[in-house]
């Protein structure tokens, strides 16, 4: 590679290897990059662990701490971590979308629980309109269209 690149594109890339983090990328493309800049620093990851470590490193917080726990495990090489770092980033990412998408159907189905009005109900609190029309709506059977 020295008799190839000149020592600036050299310079270049190890810079931009040594600020890498994944960002707004998935970790698959985090991982594409990462690999694509490594070759430039084999010198600063002579062992696997090296690899695995700075890989983990440039993670985003939303996947790092789980990565970081599983990289202490003696089997866990680059491939390994790679693949777990997107099936941590996929789950998470899923069960943000779920709870994201259970807060909206609340707020925009039952428009009495937008103003706190179903909270009290839920809680065993006081029988007021929201636990009458939650008990309603869930126990009359559907009918085809909508009653007001």
């Amino acid at each position: 590679m020295d008799h190839f690149l000149p020592t600036e594109t050299r310079a270049a890339r190890t810079a931009e290897f040594e600020n890498l983090k994944q960002g707004s990328k998935s970790v698959w493309e985090y991982h594409i990059e990462f690999a694509r800049l490594s070759k430039y620093v084999i010198h600063m990851m002579p062992i696997i662990e090296a690899r695995v470590r700075r890989f983990v490193q440039g993670l985003s917080p939303l996947v790092i701490n789980e990565a970081a726990t599983t990289a202490l495990s003696s089997d866990m090489n680059y491939e390994k971590m790679v693949a777990f770092s997107q099936a941590t980033e996929d789950r998470k990412l899923k069960n943000r979308r779920e709870r994201e998408g259970t807060s909206k159907a609340r707020s925009v189905g039952n428009p009495v629980d937008s103003f706190g009005g179903g909270r009290s109900a839920f809680r065993g609190g006081s029988s007021g309109p929201s636990q009458s029309y939650t008990q309603s709506s869930a126990s009359a059977p559907p009918t085809g269209h909508s009653q007001q």
